[in-house]
């Protein structure tokens, strides 16, 4: 694995904090020095913090676990997919939902919607109704597509979370945490770093200098992926399959659906000698209404006289 050096980090412009006025005290132990009334992050100690995400990293994928990228900034969204699509790990680039991760179940149920929608385009399904019908399935899948293109495979949570700016991504951070599930950030010099379990000091505005932290966090998982045998992938791949019901609950939706479509009890014929014996009651009762409503009659008559 390719090891990030001090003048890369240097060129790349990762120790440019911000403005001394936004700073927060608690990254004080990451910064250099103050020039121009802006904080300049200490490169050693950036270098030493990526080298331990480097190492996280690897070893959620050494478990068999994925990756999760979270950045929502417009011009580092093709970076971030870029790298997430090269080293296998899932991606969020525009708005994080609220409960992406605390309800993941409502989520999955999203998720099927949009697999449902894009199977039936591909089989072209949709061809037998109207015009306006197939523009609202389009709209609604296009609206899907823009928000869980990246966690479309994703059937289970991923083992640690990689944030670009965790201040802007603070719903996602404090998710990951209530979940137990491990936080990797570039951590600027206004962001609170005791919130993440592995800081990164560093520039998470510049392109340069986020394109070079997130490829080298890309890099270390693309290798560890490597080094998992092919055995241990599939089974990986076989527990995600039995964890996609339990983890989202479709289990239950099926049963419920299933309760569903059950038809319902017949009710049992009744035997012929209890037909017989019916019938021959109603038509008692009818000839005994009868007979009362003629014996009726005539004294109704007598009266009226």
């Amino acid at each position: 694995m390719k090891q990030v050096g001090l003048n890369e980090l240097l060129e790349a412009g990762v120790h440019f904090g911000h403005q001394t006025r936004r700073w927060n005290p608690k990254m004080r132990r990451f910064i250099f020095t103050e020039r121009n009334g802006i904080h300049i992050i200490d490169l050693r100690k950036t270098l030493d913090r990526l080298q331990r995400a480097q190492q996280a990293v690897r070893e959620v994928v050494l478990r068999g676990e994925r990756v999760l990228f979270v950045c929502t900034k417009r011009q580092l969204r093709s970076i971030i997919e870029q790298e997430a699509q090269r080293c296998g790990a899932f991606y969020v680039t525009e708005r994080w939902l609220g409960g992406m991760l605390t309800n993941f179940q409502t989520i999955r149920k999203q998720i099927r919607r949009l697999k449902e929608l894009e199977r039936g385009q591909e089989e072209n399904a949709f061809e037998f109704y109207t015009k306006k019908e197939r523009l609202l399935l389009e709209r609604e899948r296009a609206k899907l597509d823009k928000y869980f293109a990246g966690v479309k495979d994703m059937t289970r949570l991923p083992g640690a979370v990689f944030v670009v700016d965790a201040k802007r991504e603070a719903i996602a951070v404090r998710e990951a945490h209530r979940l137990g599930i491990p936080v990797i950030a570039i951590a600027d010099t206004n962001v609170d770093p005791d919130l993440i379990d592995y800081p990164i000091p560093g520039n998470d505005d510049a392109i340069r200098s986020v394109s070079l932290i997130t490829g080298a966090i890309a890099e270390a998982i693309e290798v560890a992926r490597k080094e998992v045998p092919e055995d241990e992938l599939r089974r990986v791949e076989e527990l995600e399959a039995t964890t996609y019901s339990t983890e989202t609950g479709e289990t239950k939706d099926v049963e419920r659906d299933r309760k569903r479509r059950r038809p319902s009890r017949q009710k049992r014929r009744l035997r012929p000698e209890v037909i017989a014996q019916v019938k021959k009651d109603e038509g008692a009762a009818e000839d005994g209404a009868e007979a009362s409503a003629a014996s009726e009659a005539p004294a109704a008559e007598e009266g009226s006289e």
